[in-house]
């Protein structure tokens, strides 16, 4: 990210002389606006601060209010504007402050500099709702599973005088944000989906159920001879896992390796499932939350909270 210099009105400009040391200039440049910066007193970068906020907010004012005017644009009571994009189903959730959100997002000031992007890093974010800035807070509550929404963000409901220190985001910046909202995760709900998923399942021709409520089922079986492990053998499998709308969040084919580990390292619905396997087996294993990572679901995504697991096992070997 580039580091915006502020030089002292009245400095002499420097100019480039020669072509062929260009770059020798260029470097004579940087290295004197940046002892001029750091000669500074803290008064003196305290008064700059200052005078670039009052500027930023001026602009952010006169672009917010102009965008106000705008038909297809919304404000709320907050200030916040937003643009509906795309509408999903009907049925598609809505989150409150408190939940969990998976969420595609680019995120640009107002002249249309891109300053963060998850559709550039090429996987969703996902976070606590009420942990992030006031204007993603209220804005993505507005919105259902499936949305898009675009959102005009006031520096109050952004970061404010301060920015974020050392870039991209300058003190008093209005923000825009385009957002999906990919999926909302509430414990409550995903427990009841779960549980009502696992009912249903525990019905269907060649599924079993073992005592903890693990559920599985015999893909394919591999030679009578295949040696079954136990759970502090190591293990060499290759495996795919799903949620239970069939999004991939995790395979070992896609990789294109086996995976090896010891069998009493991993949720307790691998520990007991792949026990019931030989050497050969293929099993396909139907897990519970609290079979799998419960309340907590994986900090950051893929697995939200109280969210039942599909997966495919293939085991190996037996170390």
């Amino acid at each position: 990210m580039s580091k915006v210099w502020l030089i002292a009105a009245g400095a002499a400009a420097l100019t480039i002389a020669s072509c062929g040391k260009s770059d020798d200039n260029a470097e004579s440049i940087d290295n004197a606006i940046e002892l001029a910066d750091e000669a500074k007193t803290d008064a003196e970068r305290k008064a700059d601060h200052a005078k670039l906020a009052a500027e930023n907010l001026a602009a952010a004012e006169e672009f917010l209010a102009e965008n106000a005017a705008r038909d297809d644009v919304n404000v709320t009571d907050s200030g916040l504007q937003y643009m509906v994009l795309e509408e999903g189903p009907e049925d598609g959730h809505s989150p409150v402050s408190t939940d969990l959100v998976v969420v595609h997002y680019v995120g640009t000031l107002k002249d249309g500099t891109e300053f963060d992007s998850s559709r550039a890093r090429g996987a969703a974010a996902q976070f606590p709702l009420n942990q992030v800035i006031p204007g993603w807070t209220e804005g993505v509550q507005l919105m259902s599973e499936g949305d898009r929404y675009r959102f005009f963000i006031p520096p109050a409901l952004a970061y404010g005088e301060n920015g974020t220190p050392g870039g991209p985001i300058g003190p008093n910046e209005a923000l825009i944000f385009d957002v999906e909202l990919i999926k909302v995760h509430n414990p409550e709900r995903n427990l009841e989906i779960a549980k009502q998923f696992l009912e249903e399942n525990a019905k269907k021709d060649g599924v079993q159920t073992t005592d903890s409520g693990l559920q599985y089922q015999v893909i394919t079986q591999g030679n009578n001879d295949g040696k079954s492990p136990e759970a502090t053998d190591t293990v060499e499998v290759h495996y795919q896992g799903t949620l239970l709308n069939g999004t991939e969040f995790d395979s070992s084919y896609a990789r294109g390796e086996t995976i090896e580990f010891p069998l009493n390292r991993v949720i307790p619905g691998w520990t007991e499932g792949v026990q019931l396997m030989n050497e050969g087996d293929k099993y396909r294993f139907f897990i519970p939350p609290a079979l799998a990572y419960g309340e907590m679901g994986t900090p950051g995504g893929p697995i939200g909270p109280n969210e039942a697991l599909v997966f495919e096992v293939e085991l190996i070997s037996v170390k």
